[in-house]
């Protein structure tokens, strides 16, 4: 099969790119839309499952395979276990932005969205010591605003847009000469879709076996390995940190390794490789309108 013509190129002659990146998102991801659910004790244990089990057992899966991973963090989750989070940096692994209390910036005003960036920014300096560069929308619903926002804060990166089978330079604001380094993701590769079931707030009722979860994942990384492209699989450790779910991230994680053609590495690799392309700023424009 023939490659398509790509603006970029990867490190050591590698084709593709392939980053394995996970949302600690625990209570946040229901809390914020939904702060009555706090007293549904069930629901909130399902949640806890990420950083009290699921995040050990992954940090020993990519301890095993070698793996430098992004955890894209709400500080929420920074304030409630601040010993995880710990031992993600202790491990070796970059810490993204990814809220405070998981707010979804299309559903917040443009000075409560700077505001919840900075409060995010706080939690992580004070429990884990570090700034990040890299950020995730909660939903993974970026506004129209938030890559200028970004950009005066000094990030680096988003990982929240779905329009390429490549990083690129993305425009802060149409036709601006600054940008950030945009890497894109997708819904087939978030094991949300895949798993998360909880009764009247998220999911269809459908939890799929990690089998299907990782046949999907495998098929799309081989689509992305061909095109030259970057693999980018988005886990949640209360979801994929499940035991038979975490064993078929295991085998996922050899077959990955084992295509030499393929660059591993975290986001922020992947970024800085992408920034250090120089390439053009593109612009997303808004659509027009409709009316």
């Amino acid at each position: 099969m023939s490659r398509p013509a790509n603006p970029v190129t990867w490190p050591e002659g590698k084709t593709a790119a392939a980053a394995f990146s996970f949302d600690i998102d625990a209570e946040s991801a229901v809390l914020w839309q939904a702060p009555h659910v706090a007293d549904r004790m069930s629901v909130m244990s399902h949640q806890a499952y990420g950083p009290l089990v699921g995040v050990p057992r992954l940090l020993g899966l990519l301890e095993k395979h070698r793996i430098r991973s992004t955890f894209f963090v709400p500080g929420y989750t920074a304030h409630r276990y601040p010993g995880v989070v710990r031992d993600i940096v202790a491990a070796g692994h970059e810490i993204g932005h990814h809220g405070y209390l998981h707010e979804q910036p299309t559903g917040v005003s443009a000075e409560e969205e700077a505001a919840v960036l900075d409060r995010g920014l706080d939690a992580l300096q004070e429990v884990a010591g570090i700034r990040p560069v890299g950020y995730r929308a909660p939903m993974c619903e970026l506004s129209w605003r938030s890559a200028a926002l970004l950009d005066a804060r000094g990030f680096l990166y988003d990982a929240s847009l779905m329009d390429a089978d490549v990083p690129y330079e993305l425009a802060i604001t149409p036709g601006s000469s600054r940008s950030i380094v945009e890497i894109p993701m997708q819904w087939a590769l978030d094991d949300w879709e895949q798993y998360c079931y909880l009764p009247d707030i998220y999911g269809s009722g459908l939890i799929e076996t990690p089998a299907k979860a990782r046949e999907l994942w495998q098929a799309e990384f081989e689509g992305l390995r061909v095109a030259g492209g970057c693999w980018v699989l988005t886990n949640h450790p209360f979801l994929s940190g499940r035991p038979s779910r975490a064993q078929q991230l295991d085998e996922l994680m050899e077959h990955v390794l084992g295509c030499a053609d393929v660059w591993v590495a975290s986001m922020r690799e992947i970024a800085r490789h992408i920034r250090g392309l120089s390439l053009a700023p593109r612009s997303i424009e808004f659509p027009a309108d409709l009316s």
